[in-house]
């Protein structure tokens, strides 16, 4: 039997009612607020001033007037790495940033990264404040204040904690998307309302989460999400127990993703990730038949992920080497030499971690889980 624990998950606390367009953050740096508005974006772009802007560079021709110096980057892997940041560093410093500079990041989760981490370092730390333009970044990563960045061919292997002065969501950019995007970052909302509990995953399936929903109702699963996710970061703001557990579905996701030359988008990674973890379990005679809340977990990955069209999953996971695959889950930064740790669900249906020793046994049964879900969808 493989060696094994379980976090505590202090979940007891209610979830509480949704505001109508705002929240705040509480950090070790401060509160910070983020505010939910729609067609809110061009209003909000910074004027002249004390601000430099890092963008996405598909902005480019909203931004062409800005008075306030812009960098643009191209939201791709290759950006977000430490081998890309000393050219920013060195076009936010030739734009004049000083120590007073705020700077404001927008785009998604590629330029967050970046920003974040530019910011924590340049001139020993800037303040900085985004404006979030994918659904992924909108539910997840706008809070939080953590960048990871990628060195070589390991993905997030260096970033810091730097939270953002504030945050500004634009639920109307969301119709630019492509599906892709647009159903990880349902799937995201899904994975962190199911972590924070029951009810706040029901309250996020009310709101019916499609790729197609109204802006009004994407307003709502944000607001949600964010609710969800400010629990976990108020209460574990370093990432050493409780947050640990959002990750689920991650360490499979990543390798998914990778292995896939990014062809999957993050999101959708994600979701193959809940999917396989969930496999692992039931190849492993964990029965879920008690917890309706699995099934309607894997439902609502499974939604999100037949509205992706066959060129952005089917196709690309034809590619995909599951012996590629495992060795780069293998390789992931949070297992251990002697150890893998793994978010799964318990029979109960609650997220655990669990460290499972390493072995030929351990590593036949993940690799039949991942070949059984790629199998799936390809």
């Amino acid at each position: 039997m493989s060696a094994s624990f379980e976090i505590v998950f202090r979940r007891a606390a209610p979830v509480p009612p949704l505001s109508a367009t705002s929240l705040y953050i509480r950090s070790s740096m401060g509160c910070y607020p983020v505010k939910v508005a729609s067609d809110s974006f061009a209003a909000s772009l910074p004027g002249p001033g004390a601000s430099a802007i890092i963008a996405d560079e598909f902005f480019r021709p909203a931004l062409q007037r800005s008075r306030t110096p812009v960098i643009y980057v191209a939201a791709t892997e290759a950006s977000k790495s430490l081998h890309a940041a000393p050219e920013i560093i060195e076009k936010i410093r030739s734009a004049g940033a000083n120590r007073r500079t705020n700077l404001v990041a927008i785009g998604g989760g590629v330029v967050q990264d970046l920003s974040a981490f530019i910011a924590s370092v340049y001139m020993r730390g800037l303040t900085w404040s985004y404006m979030p333009t994918t659904v992924l970044a909108m539910v997840d990563s706008c809070i939080g204040g953590k960048s990871s960045i990628n060195v070589g061919p390991y993905k997030n292997l260096i970033g810091t904690f730097h939270p953002p002065e504030s945050v500004l969501i634009d639920p109307a950019l969301a119709r630019t998307l492509p599906v892709e995007e647009r159903a990880g970052g349902l799937i995201e909302a899904a994975k962190i309302c199911y972590c924070r509990g029951e009810q706040s995953f029901a309250r996020h399936l009310s709101f019916g989460p499609s790729i197609d929903m109204s802006t009004e109702a994407l307003q709502q699963i944000i607001l949600n999400s964010l609710e969800a996710k400010k629990w976990f970061i108020e209460n574990d703001e370093f990432d050493q127990s409780e947050r640990l557990l959002l990750n689920f579905g991650h360490t499979f996701g990543h390798a998914i993703e990778g292995a896939s030359g990014f062809a999957i988008s993050h999101g959708i990674a994600v979701g193959l990730g809940i999917l396989c973890a969930i496999e692992f379990e039931r190849q492993r005679d964990v029965c879920y038949f008690a917890v309706p809340q699995v099934a309607m977990l894997e439902r609502n990955i499974h939604k999100m992920l037949r509205a992706v069209p066959d060129s952005r999953l089917a196709w690309p996971l034809t590619e995909v080497s599951t012996r590629d695959v495992m060795e780069r889950f293998a390789s992931d930064k949070k297992h251990g030499a002697s150890h893998f740790t793994l978010i799964l669900l318990a029979q109960s249906g609650r997220v655990v971690l669990r460290k499972m020793e390493r072995s030929t046994h351990m590593t036949h049964d993940l690799t039949r889980a991942i070949e059984a879900v790629l199998a799936r969808y390809s």
